[in-house]
C-alpha cells in the first residue's frame, strides 16, 4: 500500500486502483467535497507526475482520454483546485509524493496498461438523483430525463417556456463552461432538434446561465458528468454528434426519443398563456423574429 495523506486529500494505491478521498479542510473547494471520494481503476491511468517546487508540489494524475465522464463533461475546464486528480504536496512530504508516483508509474509497466483512448467509460461518475441549484435555475437528473426549474432571475424567455423537460435519448452533446467569476459560463443540454440553435445561453431554454456564485455554479459539472456517464460512449458517436443533418439518423438501432412527461390537465390554457407572453416579448422588442421563432417551437415541443 502507497498512500499520502494531506490537508488537501488523501491518495491511495493498493496495487490495482487509486483511492482519492477529498479533504475536509476549508480550503478545499466545494465542488470536490461535494463530488467525494474517487476510485481510479489502474486501467483508467495514462500517467502521474510528482511536481516539486520551492514551498509545495503537486502529485499530478492523468487518465485515459475517454475513461472518465467527469473529464469528459468538463472538457479540461475545471479549476485546477477543483480538479480531483491534482494533489497540493507540503514541502516534507515530497519523498511521500514521490513513493506514490513511483509505485504507480511501476504497476502501470507491469501491467502494461496501455495509453490509448478507451472505448468505455471506466469510471461510474455521480451517482443518481443529482440536483444543483445555481443562479439561473434548478437543474435535476434521475438518471433517465433532466429537468430545468427556473429561478425567478432567470431570463423572460425562460421563464415564458416553463420548466424544461430532456430525456437522456434525446441528447446528443452537453457543453458546460464554469463561471469564472470574471466572466459568465453555461451548461447546455444540445438535442438533435436544437443542435444548430444560435441562442446565448441567457435566453437558450435548454441552457443555464451561470452568472452567480462561482462556488456554486461549479457544483452543475455534478449533473453534466452524472448525465454524461449514462449516454453513449464518445468512440460510438457518428452522425449528427459530427455535424451531419439533424433529419439523418446516425444510429438506425437507437430507440426514438422518448416522450416528456405528460402535461398536466390545463395544459391548453398554460400552452395559450405561455403563447400570449412571447407575443408580448416579441411585440415590445425584447425577442427577435429568429428567438421568437425557436422559443415559440420549444414552447410547442413541450406540449
Amino acid at each position: 500500500m502507497a498512500e499520502i495523506i494531506q490537508r488537501d486529500g488523501t491518495w491511495a494505491f493498493d496495487g490495482t486502483t487509486v483511492r482519492i478521498t477529498p479533504g475536509l479542510h476549508r480550503s478545499v473547494p466545494l465542488f470536490r467535497q461535494t463530488y467525494g471520494e474517487i476510485t481510479v481503476p489502474l486501467e483508467a491511468v495514462a500517467s502521474i507526475v510528482f511536481e516539486p517546487e520551492r514551498k509545495r508540489g503537486r502529485l499530478r494524475m492523468r487518465l485515459r482520454e475517454g475513461a472518465d465522464p467527469l473529464l469528459q463533461a468538463t472538457g479540461g475546464r475545471l479549476p485546477d483546485t477543483a480538479d480531483p486528480y491534482r494533489l497540493t504536496v507540503d514541502v516534507d512530504r515530497a519523498g511521500v509524493a514521490e513513493y506514490v508516483a513511483e509505485e504507480i508509474r511501476h504497476a502501470l509497466l507491469l501491467d502494461q496498461i496501455p495509453k490509448e483512448p478507451t472505448k468505455t467509460y471506466l469510471l461510474p461518475g455521480p451517482p443518481v438523483p443529482v440536483s444543483v441549484r445555481s443562479s439561473d435555475g434548478t437543474v435535476s437528473f434521475d438518471g433517465t430525463q433532466v429537468r430545468i426549474d427556473w429561478s425567478d432571475t432567470s431570463d423572460r424567455v425562460k421563464r415564458a417556456t416553463g420548466p424544461r423537460i430532456i430525456d437522456v435519448g434525446d441528447l446528443v452533446q452537453i457543453e458546460w463552461l464554469p463561471n469564472s467569476g470574471y466572466e459568465d459560463g453555461f451548461l447546455r443540454f444540445v438535442t438533435r432538434e436544437t443542435l444548430f440553435s444560435k441562442l446565448p445561453p441567457e435566453k437558450d431554454p435548454y441552457a443555464l446561465d451561470l452568472w452567480g456564485s462561482a462556488r456554486r455554479d461549479l457544483l452543475t459539472a455534478l449533473v453534466a458528468t452524472a448525465v454524461t456517464a449514462r449516454m453513449p460512449h464518445p468512440s460510438t458517436r457518428t452522425g449528427i454528434e459530427h455535424g451531419d443533418r439533424p433529419d439523418r439518423p446516425d444510429r438506425p438501432d437507437r430507440p426514438q426519443p422518448a416522450s416528456t412527461v405528460p402535461p398536466p390537465v390545463d395544459h391548453h390554457d398554460v400552452l395559450l398563456r405561455r403563447l400570449r407572453e412571447l407575443g408580448e416579448l416579441h411585440r415590445d422588442g425584447v425577442l427577435t423574429d429568429e428567438e421568437f421563432a425557436m422559443t415559440k417551437a420549444v414552447v410547442l415541443r413541450g406540449f
